[in-house]
Formats: C-alpha cells, sequence, structure tokens
C-alpha cells in the first residue's frame, strides 16, 4: 500500500527545513515519544522508527475500523521511516548500536531500566556516540521514588491534578477525549530536543552525558500546564474544583444553547467585552451593573450571567447568535465535529486538512485528510511528505545507506522485512 500527496501540493526543498541534516532513532510506542518525533520529523529531521518484528507498534491496532493500520498510526507517525528490529536479539541491539553512531538524537519512551536491562542504557549509547541526545519519556521521570512505576497518560493527567478539575462538580471526574498527556508530553520531549541540539551547535567543548540526557515525565507535563492550582492553594489555600463547561474564576465563559439544537461557545469575560456582550444580548442592566463590573463579581453571579445568556441564545440559530456576537466583536465560535472541521475555509486556508490515499480495509484506496503540521512557517502548513508508513517499510532502504548491510545480511535477520510478513 502507498500513500501519496496529490501532485499539486507543493514540497519544499527537504534542505530548507529547520531541522534538516538531523537524524532521529525512534524507539518509541503508543503516543508520547512518537509525538516527539512526529514534531521532529514534521520540520525536517530524518525520523528512523524502530518496530518490532510482525506486530510492530501497538498504536497500529488502536482504533483499528477496517485495514491493518488505524488512522490513529497514520496519524502520530506521519514524515518517518519504519524499520523492523528486535531488541530481544543480540543482532538487534548491535544494529541499534550502529545506528546511533549515525545518529543526532535517540528517542524513547520505556520503562525507566528497560534499556539498561538490554545493554543500552545512556553510557552504552553515549559511548557509541558522545555527541548523542538522549530524549526519555516515562510515567514519573528516571529518578524519584516512582521512576519505575509503570504509568499511562491516563495516570498522569490524575496524578498532575487535570483530572480533578474536568466534569461537573456533582459527578466523578472525567478525561478529555484524546491522550492530552502523552501529547503535552511528546511536545516538551521535542522542544527539550531541540534545545539541546541548539546548545550542541554553539558550543565546541563536548557536553557532558547528563546535560544531554532529557528527561519526560508524564506527570510533569501535565503539572507544568496547570497554571496556578499549586500557588493558589499554597498562597490561599484554595482547592480547585470542577465547574463543567466553565473555568474557574472567569466568567462569563461556557457553552450556551440554541434554538437549533446546536450549541455556541462564548467568552465575554474581558471587562470591555462584557460591556459590549450585554448590550448584543439585549441586557443593559448587567452591562451596568456595579456588582459585574470585574471579573470577580462576574464569578460569583456566574448563575445569573449564564442564564440570561441561555436566554438570548435559546431565541436564535446557532448562525444567527454566532453572526451577531461576530459583528459586535464578541469572542464567540460553534463548537465542531471532524465532520466541520474538513469544511471549514479557515483551515483549508492554511493547509491544516493535508489528503492523502490510504488503504482503509476497502476495496479501494480511500482520500483521506490528516491534520495539518503546527507551527506555521509563512502562511501555509507545510506539506506533509508521508503518512506514518507501513510496517518495516524503510529497513532495506536505511540498513544498506546507513550501514551498508547487504541483502542477504539484513534477510539474515529475525525480524527481516520478510518474516515480519511486509514484502
Amino acid at each position: 500500500m502507498i500513500e501519496t500527496q496529490p501532485p499539486s501540493a507543493p514540497q519544499p526543498d527537504p534542505s530548507s527545513l529547520p531541522l534538516a541534516g538531523v537524524r532521529v532513532l525512534e524507539l518509541g510506542n503508543y503516543i508520547a515519544a512518537p509525538t516527539a518525533g512526529r514534531i521532529l520529523g514534521d520540520f525536517g529531521a530524518e525520523v528512523i522508527k524502530v518496530e518490532r518484528p510482525k506486530t510492530g507498534d501497538e498504536l497500529r491496532n488502536w482504533r483499528l475500523y477496517g485495514g491493518d493500520t488505524s488512522m490513529l498510526y497514520r496519524t502520530v507517525n506521519r514524515n518517518k521511516k519504519s524499520i523492523v528490529l528486535d531488541l530481544r536479539t543480540d543482532a538487534g541491539r548491535r544494529i541499534v548500536l550502529d545506528l546511533v553512531r549515525q545518529c543526532d538524537v535517540l528517542l524513547e519512551n520505556f520503562r525507566p531500566g528497560m534499556l539498561e536491562k538490554w545493554g543500552l542504557g545512556p553510557e552504552v549509547l553515549s559511548a557509541a556516540n558522545p555527541e548523542l541526545v538522549i530524549t526519555r519519556i516515562s510515567a514519573y521521570g528516571q529518578t524519584g521514588p516512582l521512576a519505575q512505576r509503570a504509568g499511562f497518560a491516563a495516570v498522569a493527567e490524575a496524578v498532575g491534578g487535570l483530572r480533578e478539575l474536568v466534569g461537573d462538580p456533582d459527578r466523578p471526574p472525567v478525561r478529555v477525549g484524546v491522550s492530552i498527556g502523552d501529547s503535552i508530553a511528546g511536545i516538551y520531549a521535542a522542544f527539550g530536543t531541540v534545545m539541546a541540539l541548539f546548545r550542541r551547535g554553539r558550543t565546541e567543548a563536548p557536553i557532558p552525558l547528563p546535560q544531554r540526557i532529557i528527561d519526560v515525565a508524564l506527570n510533569e507535563s501535565i503539572l507544568s500546564v496547570m497554571e496556578s492550582l499549586v500557588p493558589d492553594y499554597l498562597a490561599y489555600g484554595i482547592q480547585r474544583e470542577r465547574v463543567g463547561g466553565r473555568m474557574e474564576g472567569i466568567a462569563p465563559s461556557n457553552a450556551y444553547p440554541c434554538g437549533d439544537g446546536l450549541s455556541v461557545i462564548i467568552g465575554g469575560n474581558g471587562d470591555a467585552i462584557f460591556q459590549r456582550y450585554m448590550q448584543v444580548i439585549e441586557r443593559p442592566d448587567l452591562a451596568t451593573d456595579p456588582e459585574l463590573a470585574d471579573n470577580a463579581g462576574r464569578w460569583r453571579n456566574r448563575e445569573r450571567l449564564d442564564a440570561s445568556i441561555a436566554e438570548w441564545t435559546r431565541r436564535r440559530t446557532r448562525d444567527e447568535a454566532l453572526r451577531i456576537l461576530e459583528a459586535a466583536s464578541i469572542p464567540c465560535g460553534p463548537i465542531y465535529t471532524a465532520a466541520d472541521i474538513v469544511e471549514d475555509e479557515q483551515y483549508k486556508a492554511r493547509n491544516m486538512i493535508q489528503n492523502f490515499t490510504v488503504d482503509v480495509g476497502a476495496a479501494e484506496p480511500k482520500s483521506v485528510g490528516f491534520p495539518g503540521i503546527v507551527p506555521v512557517i509563512g502562511d501555509r502548513s507545510l506539506p506533509i511528505r508521508n503518512v506514518g508508513p507501513d510496517l518495516g517499510e524503510h529497513t532495506r532502504e536505511v540498513l544498506s545507506r546507513l550501514l551498508g548491510m547487504s541483502e542477504p545480511e539484513i534477510d539474515a535477520l529475525d525480524g527481516s522485512p520478510e518474516r515480519a510478513g511486509n514484502d
């Protein structure tokens, strides 16, 4: 199966991308480390993803509705090459070390101690390549009393403080609809990697191994985006609570039902915006109420404000309400589904949905849109070079090009493309 971008899509000169010339060896599985690898690959790094024989990254089967590779895998592992190696074998580990000598970065998200168990710990990797940046993602980090504990993003989101704030106050905490903990950790891992590469490029002196290890913990990544959760508690004794569709201490800002059964998001919490907002919803009395002049007062009166706003939105369709609010420069928007996103003109204008022909398990391949590259450089998203590859698709090309291995040598590997069922 071959995925191709439409011929009309402009392809930049690969050498012009910010991370051109950087080579990354990804030993990642699931979402966190592969997200970091995806970001590095998006901006020009050559990312070589090592997958286990036969099954590959488990993400290949997550949300698999047809075919043999999920769209989740195709999305998270775009702009990469896939090779098959069995790290449980001496030959697989030897090839990893040979590849490390040709790479700038090693990226992994095994439980702490697993690389060391395989004889691929940081000291061994650094001996093979004294300039190697080693980026490690784990549940709780490489040190501390919980370092050896297993944990997925769901647990990290709870331990990091996020889960306690999501949902309604009279119900148990809920989870957001994506693996946000993994994705945030992956973004931090990519940023940390680029920082280490930037430093390496600015100094001629050798960088000590501890300073070339980027240690990203899922729970700490969540904690870092929790704003003033901890300072508010320590300074004022405040224990934040779940507030449903609102944001603690900010009002009025919520989702409101419209007369056609749809809803709108309206953020009218700025002082000057609030004055206009209340005029728009035909409540000048609220605009001039001194109790509502600042955010603290509006938060105390959030129930009254939300009821007044909902009374106005229910008398209008979603599009009518949005048109009136936008004319008055009130921050607002629809609540999009995937169907809405693919039709949105703003996303189209910035190349944020890019189509590839993909095997979806039907009689014929299908053109499927994938989310574009963020951040934008220029005025539109960079084009995706390829979506997530087939298992072992690049084993021969990578091992022959970088290591000079012959066809028979590659065939002899346990977990070669033939043995993995990928030729």
